[in-house]
């Protein structure tokens, strides 16, 4: 049985329906992951412009114990500016709270293509065709080995690709129209 790593999910709370689906299956039925989520984030990391403060408390109080970042794309994912302030927690390494690995995952109602953030999208390097970032971006996932590979990558990808880490991009400071 391959690692169970504890795994963030980052997503746009319209999308609640099929992230609660993607959670039941693939976390809860499947046991390919050990799923940690929030509903909406606290109001005192909103009221911050203290960058170093607003990455220190989303780690602390929501990634802290998670290793993989998996975020959720549905239509509005790429403009919400939770889902950048939790990419960006989660490409930051400092000695209290190391990087997490980062993935996207289209949801099912977005089929192949989808609007990924821009700092996600930072982190997706091409190089010939092939993605050569930190960060990668799949279809919705059928199978649970297919799903467990791609957690495992991303992963192992805190030491094998953390030099190609792109975290320079200023934070999303509202939300944008979908």
């Amino acid at each position: 049985m391959a690692v169970r790593h504890k795994c963030f999910i980052s997503y746009h709370h319209d999308d609640q329906a099929e992230v609660n689906d993607f959670i039941r299956t693939f976390a809860d039925e499947r046991n390919v992951f050990i799923a940690r989520a929030v509903g909406v984030m606290a109001q005192d990391i909103i009221d911050s412009d203290d960058k170093d403060y607003i990455m220190r408390r989303i780690r602390e109080d929501h990634l802290t114990d998670s290793t993989v970042t998996i975020v959720l794309i549905g239509k509005c994912t790429k403009h919400r500016k939770y889902v950048d302030w939790e990419i960006a927690s989660t490409l930051r390494n400092d000695p209290n709270n190391k990087r997490s690995g980062l993935m996207a995952i289209n949801l099912p109602s977005m089929g192949t293509t989808g609007n990924l953030p821009d700092r996600l999208d930072d982190n997706r390097v091409y190089k010939d065709g092939v993605e050569s970032g930190y960060a990668r971006y799949y279809s919705y996932p059928t199978r649970k080995d297919t799903l467990a590979n791609w957690i495992q990558d991303a992963f192992d990808a805190r030491t094998t690709r953390s030099h190609l880490i792109d975290n320079t991009r200023a934070l999303r400071k509202n939300n944008g129209a979908c």
